[in-house]
């Protein structure tokens, strides 16, 4: 029963960060369209940013994860606006193109991170109560996995809360069925979409931020490797379906920890984590190929 616990919650701060990672995704997708493979380097910047702005401070530990963490949020949402700006506005409607695009850009700024940050792992400031543990029915459980938990539980209210019950949201999914109308009532689209693309990368680089608490360190493929489990999320989710990718993120996370341990424990087998999260994406897809809520924000 201890075992299980732990597996249970850690499971669950797993899978608040692969939706974290995947909100982002999701919401470009299912608003804008854009199979976006250059989000992997907004969590890297995003991780990397924080880190670094950490070591440029003084103060608790604490404090400098919260001014990393709101450091990493601007990197993120700075450098997604300029790739919506730059790359992705003239693009639209053209998903070949876009997919081309996206895919150079994150080889080239999965360079520019080997360039300025090297290829050596950076130890990420934890402070000492998240290291600590909170003992529940028999299993110790680290504390940073509820801190995980806590911020996807806000960050899931917010997103969703933004698109249905704000001005931006309304002007967000208006532009999104009917682009022209809402053009000709005088909005201007591209500037929502735009801020769509920032919130994305600001969220991306949050998670970023919490890979490195997760892990404790940061390293040039952390973005690459989140961005894996992302795609999964949201296609058993379903493509723009914020409340859909939590659900899946949270199965992919506790699939994986329960596979890990006990098809280690019972069949001396590594790695059957990752084979039963794409066993799992595969019976989505066989059974539901529409993943599990495919709505916008449903």
């Amino acid at each position: 029963m201890t075992t299980f616990v732990l597996l249970t919650i850690t499971g669950l701060g797993l899978g608040a960060m692969y939706f974290l990672v995947a909100s982002g995704l999701s919401l470009i997708y299912g608003l804008m369209g854009v199979l976006n493979f250059a989000h992997g380097a907004f969590i890297t910047f995003g991780a990397y940013a924080g880190w670094w702005i950490s070591t440029k401070v003084g103060g608790s530990v604490e404090g400098q994860l919260l001014v990393g963490a709101a450091f990493a949020m601007l990197v993120g949402a700075v450098l997604a606006a300029v790739v919506e700006l730059v790359f992705i506005r003239p693009l639209y409607r053209r998903p070949v193109e876009q997919v081309l695009v996206t895919v150079g850009l994150a080889l080239a700024l999965g360079a520019l991170v080997y360039g300025i940050w090297g290829a050596d792992a950076k130890f990420y400031p934890v402070p000492d109560w998240m290291l600590d543990t909170t003992t529940i029915l028999g299993a110790n459980i680290p504390n940073d996995r509820f801190v995980e938990i806590a911020v996807a539980a806000v960050v899931l209210v917010g997103l969703i809360s933004l698109l249905r019950f704000t001005r931006i949201g309304l002007v967000i999914r208006a532009g999104v069925e009917n682009r022209a109308m809402v053009t000709a009532l005088g909005i201007d689209v591209r500037k929502t979409f735009t801020f769509v693309f920032a919130l994305g990368g600001a969220v991306a680089a949050l998670a970023g931020v919490l890979s490195g608490v997760y892990f404790g360190t940061v390293d040039p493929t952390r973005g690459t490797t989140l961005l894996i489990f992302a795609f999964i999320v949201v296609v058993i989710g379903g493509f723009g379906s914020i409340g859909g990718s939590a659900v899946a993120a949270v199965a992919v996370g506790l699939v994986q920890q329960y596979a890990n341990y006990y098809a280690a424990d019972w069949l001396d087998w590594s790695g059957a984590g990752d084979v039963a999260v794409m066993l799992l994406l595969a019976s989505v897809l066989l059974l539901r190929p529409e993943g599990l809520a495919p709505k916008v924000a449903h």
